[in-house]
């Protein structure tokens, strides 16, 4: 009897034992990370060669705009340029920011200043004034840099993989030809 009863506990333990695992092993699963390890869901986060570059085009796009802007601000006796100019900055640093938040999620590292064509164009920008800043102004940061900028738009997102940087993309590509508009109308 007492054997009996040895053999009874051994089972009972047995199958609390099994169930046990069987638990902890659900646990495990549904509390790891969706399509396997952790370094595989990182590695999925990592963005193609053209993603990143779109990405970094964007970043760059927005932070030269922001610049001139701000110059643009600063020295401008126009109404209308400085409307224009706000608007840039507006426009731009709400952009950049959306551009910084997927480039933090996917692990990119953008650019922090005007990229040296711009410091360029800055440099002579600060040297004008009146209505020779005006013109050069909407010239360069209003209608030749958002032709430029729509253009690269354009070419990147035909090869843009990743949902996020597309979405970036479709985003930013209407309010670039909406400035382009503006600036054509207003060029001088």
């Amino acid at each position: 009897m007492k054997k009996n009863h040895s053999l009874k506990l051994l089972a009972i333990s047995a199958v609390v034992t099994l169930f046990s695992a069987v638990s902890v092993q659900a646990q495990t699963e549904t509390s790891a990370p969706q399509g396997g390890n952790a370094e595989q869901t990182v590695a999925k986060g990592k963005l193609s060669a053209g993603d990143e570059k779109a990405l970094k085009d964007m970043a760059q796009a927005n932070i030269n705009e922001v610049a001139a802007a701000r110059i643009a601000l600063s020295k401008t006796q126009s109404a209308d340029v400085k409307t224009f100019a706000q608007k840039m900055v507006d426009d731009h640093s709400s952009a950049l920011t959306k551009v910084k938040a997927v480039a933090r999620q996917k692990g990119v590292t953008l650019p922090a200043e005007p990229d040296a064509k711009h410091k360029a164009i800055a440099d002579k920008l600060e040297k004008q004034s009146g209505s020779a800043f005006d013109k050069m102004y909407m010239e360069n940061a209003g209608v030749m840099d958002h032709k430029m900028v729509l253009s690269t738009l354009k070419s990147d997102a035909v090869n843009i993989k990743d949902p996020d940087v597309k979405t970036l993309a479709d985003e930013h590509t209407p309010v670039v030809e909406q400035h382009l508009k503006s600036a054509e109308h207003m060029a001088m």
